[in-house]
C-alpha cells in the first residue's frame, strides 16, 4: 500500500549480513556448513524457533529461505505419492479438496489451484474458521485438508482460541490423510505486550489419537529478511521421515551458511522475542496510524469497518456493510490516484470475493507520510466508491 521506495544497504546496520564473520563457518557440533548434508537443518537453530513454533526441536526441521516451498512441497508429495496414513496418492482417490478460512492468505489459494485441488471456502470468525462448517464439510473423504494462519491470521489478525485448536485436533470425521497446513507464520509478530498465546496442536492432535494431523510451517522472512531467511517445518516422527525422504531426493542439504548466520544472530528463544520486540516498536505507530487515520475519515458512517490486530502485519477492512459490490472500485479508484492495493478478490479463492467488499491492507513497509497519506486517500475511495453504489441502488449516500 503506497508508493514503493527502494532503500540502500546505507540506510540500516549490517550485523545479520556480517555472519557468520570471523568465527568461522562450523557449527556447535563441528560440521562445516559449507558442506554438503544436514538435511533437517542446524540443531541449534532449530532448537531457537522450537519455543515459538511448539515443535519439539528433533521434530523440527531447517530449510531453505521459504515456508511456501515446504506448503508447496508438501502438497506436491501428496499429489504424487500420498500421505502416511492414507491409501493412495491423492488423485487416484478422484477430485480432493482442501477446505479455505476467508478472507485468507492468496498464496495458499494459488498452491492448491496450481495442483488442481478444489477449494471449499469456511468463514473465518474472531476465534478461527468456522468449526460447526469445518468438522461438516471434513466428513467428506475428498476433503484433504485445512490452511490455517493461527496467530495473527492474515489478513484479519484473528488468533484461534484454544476450543477452536482443540476441535481441529479432536475431529474425529476427517479421512485418515486429513492434514492440518497450520502455517503459523507470525508466531513472534506481537504488537503488545499481551501477547496470546496459540494452544499446542502438535500435542493436542497426539492426544486425540491423531498424531499425524498436523503440519507445522513458518519462516524467518518478517523477521529477519524477506528474501534470505530460513523456513520450518514440524510434525510427528512418520511426517518428518516422509517429507525428508521426498526432499532427499532433490537436494543434499539446505544452505547452512545462512543457518549459522541466522543461530549466531538469534542464538535462542530469548533473542528472538528480544529482536521481535524491536519489531514491535517500529511497526506499532503505523497500526495506530491505520485506525486513527480511518476512524476519522470512516468510523460511524457505515461506508466500512476493519480489523484491530494484536499482531501481524495486516488489517482487513471491509467496505460498504449495507451493500456488496465495492471493493473493485475502491481498488481501481486507488489505482488512478497512485496508491497501490492488493487486488480486490485476492484474499478469497480463485480471487472471487463473492461480495465484493474485502480489501486487505498492509501497513507495514511506507514511511509514515507515506502511509499517512495513503490512507487519506484510501479513505477517500472508500467514500467515493460507497457514494456510487448507494446512489446505484437508488439509497441516499
Amino acid at each position: 500500500m503506497g508508493p514503493v521506495r527502494v532503500r540502500s544497504d546505507a540506510e540500516h546496520p549490517r550485523p545479520l549480513l556480517d555472519l557468520p564473520g570471523e568465527a568461522g563457518h562450523t557449527a556447535r557440533d563441528g560440521i562445516d556448513t559449507r558442506n554438503y548434508g544436514g538435511l533437517r537443518g542446524l540443531p541449534e537453530l532449530r532448537a531457537a524457533f522450537s519455543e515459538a513454533l511448539q515443535v519439539p526441536v528433533d521434530q523440527l526441521v531447517a530449510f531453505g529461505n521459504s515456508s511456501l516451498e515446504l506448503m508447496y512441497e508438501a502438497l506436491v508429495d501428496a499429489v504424487l505419492f500420498g500421505l502416511p496414513g492414507g491409501s493412495a496418492p491423492w488423485p487416484r482417490e478422484g477430485r480432493t479438496a482442501m477446505l479455505c478460512p476467508v478472507p485468507g492468505y492468496d498464496r495458499h489459494f494459488a498452491v492448491c489451484e496450481k495442483l488442481g485441488i478444489d477449494m471449499i471456502p469456511v468463514a473465518m470468525t474472531a476465534d478461527g474458521p468456522d468449526m460447526d462448517e469445518v468438522e461438516r464439510l471434513a466428513a467428506d473423504e475428498r476433503v484433504k485438508g485445512i490452511w490455517c494462519v493461527p496467530k495473527y491470521s492474515n489478513p484479519t489478525g484473528a488468533v484461534y482460541t484454544p476450543e477452536t485448536v482443540r476441535r481441529l485436533a479432536a475431529m474425529e470425521t476427517a479421512a485418515r490423510d486429513f492434514r492440518v497446513f497450520w502455517d503459523n507464520a507470525y508466531a513472534v509478530h506481537h504488537l503488545g505486550e499481551d501477547a496470546p498465546r496459540l494452544a499446542d496442536i502438535l500435542s493436542l492432535s497426539a492426544g486425540h489419537g491423531h498424531p499425524d494431523r498436523v503440519f507445522v510451517f513458518g519462516s524467518t522472512s518478517k523477521i529477519t529478511m524477506a528474501g534470505s531467511g530460513v523456513a520450518f517445518f514440524g510434525s510427528s516422527h512418520a511426517n518428518v521421515s516422509w517429507l525428508l525422504g521426498h526432499l532427499s531426493k532433490r537436494t543434499i542439504g539446505p544452505d547452512k551458511v545462512n543457518q549459522l548466520r541466522h543461530v549466531r544472530f538469534l542464538p535462542d528463544a530469548e533473542a528472538v522475542r528480544a529482536h521481535m520486540e524491536r519489531h514491535a516498536e517500529l511497526l506499532r505507530p503505523r497500526f495506530e496510524l491505520v485506525h486513527t487515520v480511518l476512524d476519522k475519515r470512516l468510523g460511524g458512517s457505515g461506508v466500512a469497518s476493519w480489523t484491530r490486530p494484536r499482531g501481524g502485519y495486516f488489517v482487513s477492512l471491509d467496505v460498504l456493510d449495507v451493500l456488496d459490490g465495492c471493493a473493485a472500485r475502491v481498488v481501481e479508484l486507488a489505482k488512478e490516484a497512485g496508491i497501490a492495493l492488493t487486488p480486490a478478490g485476492a484474499t478469497f479463492p480463485y480471487g472471487k470475493d463473492p461480495r465484493d467488499r474485502n480489501i486487505r491492507i498492509a501497513p507495514t513497509y511506507p514511511g509514515r507520510d507515506e502511509l499517512g497519506d495513503a490512507l487519506e486517500g484510501l479513505a477517500l475511495c472508500v467514500e467515493l466508491a460507497a457514494a456510487e453504489r448507494l446512489l446505484a441502488a437508488g439509497r441516499p449516500a
